[in-house]
């Protein structure tokens, strides 16, 4: 990778650069890249392009980009389960989505207590099957990202749907805007970013972690780290705990102490990365209109 890729903040950043290695821009044409997601048994990374109502692949072998399909539902994050199903988020549905093998869709959460999602935002799997996403606003804001209209809720929450029952719980209610989560390698902490400082002047621009307890309890919530460039917006975790992050000037690494120890600079703002290929050591990265990759020498952490 050129020396101008990227910045250590920490030496124990420098070993996890591969010197030789560049980010190399896939493709672009997108108007909010969002939701990467990598398919191990197709090779394939599905990402969503909010505003333009599509989901995207990338054909690892080939290079090919294609739809994925269109309309989307506005889809933003997404994820795959313990059964490698892709898990959606869709703004315009207001609801967590199920794509099943066999190409249908199933809704996973509209709900809770009788009353419409906000726009669900970013989602993960627990090992436990349970389906964790966030519930933030942003789809109801305006007609860009999906469909303008009211929170009957009332509220932004963090939400849990236990994997038996598929009840729909709040598991954080103490949000201004939830947005990116990811767990730790070994399912014990769950960090959470809040972007309120979007619309809130003065609000969160920072990222959680709590401490995770039986049936999906979480305890804690204290501060994990500030962005110090835009927000945290959706990040992933490698094998060994650190944190690879969106923001406002790229990927921002994370070390499971919370020091920030380096950054992959990238030239657009940065939405959200996923770990792929076949040893999960390549960084894909959404930046706003594009696909980036980047080979590090760290391998994400394993997920399904």
């Amino acid at each position: 990778m050129a020396a101008s890729d990227y910045v250590i903040l920490d030496p124990r950043f420098g070993p996890l650069i591969n010197p030789t290695a560049h980010l190399d821009k896939l493709w672009t044409g997108s108007r909010w890249a969002e939701g990467p997601a990598y398919l191990p048994a197709m090779r394939q990374l599905i990402w969503s392009d909010i505003p333009n109502d599509r989901m995207l692949r990338y054909d690892e072998a080939s290079g090919h980009v294609a739809v994925f399909r269109q309309p989307a539902g506005f889809a933003n994050g997404n994820t795959i389960d313990r059964q490698g199903r892709l898990v959606t988020c869709e703004h315009g549905g207001r609801r967590v989505s199920r794509t099943e093998h066999d190409g249908s869709i199933t809704t996973i959460a509209d709900a809770w207590r009788g009353k419409r999602l906000n726009s669900p935002n970013d989602v993960v799997v627990s090992a436990d099957g349970a389906i964790w996403f966030s519930d933030p606003p942003y789809g109801i804001l305006s007609d860009y990202e999906g469909y303008r209209g009211e929170s009957e809720i009332g509220a932004n929450h963090l939400y849990r749907v236990d994997p038996q029952s598929g009840a729909v719980a709040v598991a954080g209610d103490d949000f201004d805007k939830p947005n990116g989560l990811a767990f730790s390698p070994d399912g014990s902490r769950l960090y959470v970013a809040d972007t309120g400082a979007s619309h809130t002047p003065g609000g969160p621009r920072h990222m959680r972690v709590f401490d995770v307890g039986d049936n999906g309890a979480l305890r804690g919530g204290r501060l994990f780290a500030d962005c110090t460039a835009g927000f945290f917006d959706g990040f992933r975790v490698d094998s060994a705990g650190r944190i690879w992050t969106s923001a406002a000037d790229g990927v921002h690494c994370y070390d499971p102490d919370g020091t920030l120890i380096g950054k992959v600079l990238v030239p657009e703002i940065v939405a959200n990365v996923a770990f792929g290929g076949p040893r999960r050591n390549r960084l894909y990265i959404c930046g706003t209109t594009s696909l980036y990759a980047v080979y590090l020498c760290v391998n994400g952490a394993r997920t399904f």
